[in-house]
């Protein structure tokens, strides 16, 4: 009596190696449906090959194979698709990641030639409605969201006087954590939940415009600073970003434009 598909030709029915289908035994992920005692044969039934198959699909999306055994294990549908969707959730992450780094890499290869345009000004003291907190680097974009979406709440019939902005610490690029402020200047603001009246202290300010999308925004940062090293001058403080066109303005992301300023003096000032 047949004892059912040897390893090989299970291997050729699911396009999965010898070598893969042993990993998948030892790891538990899909043990034969019997083992000979005596020779160590594995056999497999063919009631087994749809389950290969999603593990197939599953290592093909690059699911650990830890993952992959919590899929499995999963006896109610619909908890496997939140493991499943969760997963692409962090696929579409990095692959987002993958073009923010793409992108900045093609500029880099690519400089553009032209000469950065840049200002200084001098900003008075204002007050404003914001949110602050200490935040992770990796918490930045979640955090961003939350707060301004808090800001628009609390700010509601108030009369804009300005575009949103916000202030971040050194500390968040050097050790990964920073003090951040996001706001917007409004007419008269409110305190609401974790929304406070807030004062911008004056500086004097060097700044340029990056066009487009955030994925490169740190390549118009390097050269704000090359041109900041250039005129002996010092950073004095966060630096102050101000959106003049986002993406809670125009999903365009070509038309989006973000004002960078660096608080500064002269080196050597008294």
């Amino acid at each position: 009596m047949p004892r059912g598909l040897t390893i090989g030709e299970f291997a050729q029915l699911t396009h999965l190696s010898v070598r893969t289908l042993r990993r998948y035994h030892e790891s538990g992920l899909l043990a034969p449906a019997a083992v000979d005692p005596a020779s160590g044969y594995r056999y497999y039934s063919s009631a087994q090959i749809p389950t290969a198959q999603v593990i197939h699909q599953l290592r093909r999306l690059d699911v650990p194979l830890a993952e992959v055994g919590e899929i499995l294990q999963a006896e109610d549908p619909g908890e496997r698709a939140d493991l499943i969707t969760g997963h692409l959730r962090n696929l579409e992450a990095q692959l987002d990641r993958t073009r923010a780094a793409v992108t900045s890499l093609r500029r880099l290869l690519r400089p553009d030639p032209g000469e950065l345009p840049v200002r200084r000004r001098t900003d008075p003291a204002r007050t404003v409605a914001a949110v602050a907190d200490t935040v992770g680097i990796d918490d930045v974009m979640a955090w961003y969201a939350d707060a301004m979406a808090a800001i628009d709440a609390a700010v509601a019939g108030h009369r804009p006087l300005g575009p949103p902005g916000g202030l971040y610490e050194n500390e968040l690029f050097t050790g990964g954590r920073g003090h951040l402020v996001v706001f917007r200047p409004v007419e008269d603001p409110p305190e609401r939940g974790r929304v406070r009246p807030t004062e911008l202290p004056a500086a004097e300010l060097v700044t340029t415009v990056h066009h487009g999308p955030h994925d490169d925004l740190a390549i118009t940062y390097g050269r704000l600073g090359e041109w900041v090293v250039g005129h002996a001058l010092a950073v004095a403080g966060p630096v102050r970003e101000t959106y003049l066109v986002g993406p809670r303005d125009d999903p365009d992301q070509g038309r989006w434009r973000t004002e960078i300023g660096w608080p500064v003096f002269a080196v050597g000032a008294v």
